[in-house]
């Protein structure tokens, strides 16, 4: 069955996509797929990379990378702004945006990228790619010459977006693998597309465009130092030493830019180096000797990045001492406080991890990270009907993170409330593409809601919703 087949029914019912405004470059552009069916594709990839990789649920990293990509969504030419963003648990360095507006980094890019301008510019490169509609481009292209399956596209880009392994790719669609290798490979002229429009949303947004000849330049370092193995990102995102010199003499063009890093940045950065090292020792004698250099500088994230690498050696007491050094200087710090919390859960200290984040709450209402800690506090203190309250807030504010569901649905069985328990767990079945289970967690809550009521009803027609779905498939 090829790609036309496969969304011939959908063709019946959703318009076809609105005119871009794009540069004739490889056919119709946009033709082929409208923003309905990326966005099925997007929810598909989505399941899937859910069910298949391994993600980063700190919420001081998501909400750092959040922060960052919003910032540069005003400045970009989407038509649709409302993006999901994911951080997969890889320490290569990858990044990737697919239909329905998915874009996501491995932690890797991170500990690669040493300023916030280059870390940026792959962020602008991959919105430049969403905004320009590149893989529906090329999936019209490649449709011509090669019709594929719809199962082994969404295997290809969830592969190409996880792991960037031809191996893999074989693996699954055996002879349909080179064609779909090909079809996510980006051509010249997308990438050379994608650097211009992500320099110009760089500038626009307040990040230093030398950044993105200065992370290809890192790229290009590390697959000579690999040899035949080239950074995932590499595999779908063709670079030439050309490409990095044009990039360059476009970034001389923009003056008066600044490159100056937020400190968020370094912070979130420090974290992950201390999830990725192999040896916590040694990162911790890392960061000290950073420290003592009398030359070097961001030594606020060094000594954060200690704090957190001690904590994570089970030294909270050390932990504690570096974090309420640092609040002292910077004391409405988010990042400081969250940490600070977390290193008194690990000494049981939990009133007074209650107290600090409580009070950073009142002054920053409905942030992520503190309602966040508070839930785990509270769940660690035995109050689940507590921790359900703010897994219900975060739910409202996020409710594509499935980690937050299953937390709720724990948190729902803590407190004995088992309707509550299947409602969390029909919406983390949803998210994982299990709409049978799902649709069975319903029926559940549905039995147990007392009838004749508001309850009852909102799980009626949740459960109807599911039904249709489950219909149609």
């Amino acid at each position: 069955m090829t790609l036309v087949m496969f969304f011939a029914p959908l063709l019946s019912g959703f318009a076809r996509a609105q005119e871009r405004d794009l540069p004739a470059i490889g056919g119709l552009g946009g033709g082929l797929l409208s923003d309905q069916m990326e966005t099925e594709i997007g929810q598909q990839v989505m399941s899937s990379i859910r069910r298949s990789a391994s993600q980063i649920h700190d919420p001081l990293v998501n909400e750092y990378l959040t922060s960052l990509v919003y910032q540069l969504v005003p400045y970009t030419p989407l038509s649709n702004r409302e993006l999901t963003i994911v951080v997969i648990d890889d320490p290569g360095i990858n990044a990737f945006a697919v239909p329905g507006n998915i874009v996501g980094v491995n932690g890797g890019l991170f500990l690669n990228a040493r300023t916030e301008q280059q870390f940026g510019s792959v962020m602008a490169h991959e919105l430049a790619h969403l905004s320009q509609r590149h893989f529906a481009r090329r999936l019209e292209q490649q449709e011509r010459s090669a019709p594929l399956t719809a199962a082994g596209i969404i295997a290809g880009i969830v592969l190409a977006a996880v792991t960037g392994s031809d191996a893999g790719l074989a693996a699954i669609m055996g002879t349909q693998a080179m064609s779909v290798q090909n079809m996510l490979a980006y051509s010249r002229s997308h990438e050379q597309e994608a650097d211009r429009v992500g320099m110009e949303i760089m500038a626009d947004a307040g990040l230093n465009p030398r950044g993105m000849p200065e992370m290809f330049e890192t790229m290009m370092r590390q697959s000579r130092l690999q040899g035949n193995r080239v950074p995932e990102y590499l595999s779908t995102h063709p670079l030439t030493q050309s490409r990095v010199s044009d990039t360059r003499s476009r970034a001389d063009q923009y003056q008066g830019v600044s490159d100056s890093d937020s400190l968020e940045y370094h912070l979130v950065r420090a974290r992950l180096q201390v999830r990725f090292a192999r040896n916590r020792g040694e990162v911790i004698d890392a960061f000290t000797a950073y420290l003592d250099k009398p030359d070097s500088g961001r030594k606020e994230a060094a000594r954060y990045g200690l704090a957190v690498a001690q904590l994570a050696n089970e030294n909270a007491g050390r932990a504690r001492e570096i974090l309420e050094q640092l609040l002292a200087g910077n004391p409405n710090r988010i990042t400081y406080q969250v940490t600070l919390a977390e290193t008194l859960q690990a000494q049981g200290k939990l009133e007074q991890a209650r107290e600090l984040m409580q009070k950073a709450l009142r002054r920053n209402p409905g942030n992520y990270p503190i309602t966040d800690r508070l839930a785990h506090i509270e769940t660690q203190a035995g109050n689940g009907s507590q921790a359900a309250d703010y897994l219900r807030t975060l739910t409202r504010e996020h409710p594509h993170r499935e980690e937050l569901w299953l937390r709720l649905a724990e948190a729902e069985g803590m407190a004995r409330n088992i309707v509550g328990v299947h409602r969390a767990r029909a919406e983390y079945d949803l998210l994982m593409g299990d709409l049978e289970a799902a649709q069975r967690q319903l029926r559940q809550a549905q039995e147990r809601a007392p009838a004749s009521t508001p309850l009852r009803q909102v799980i009626s027609e949740r459960l109807a919703e599911v039904s249709r779905r489950l219909s149609r498939s």
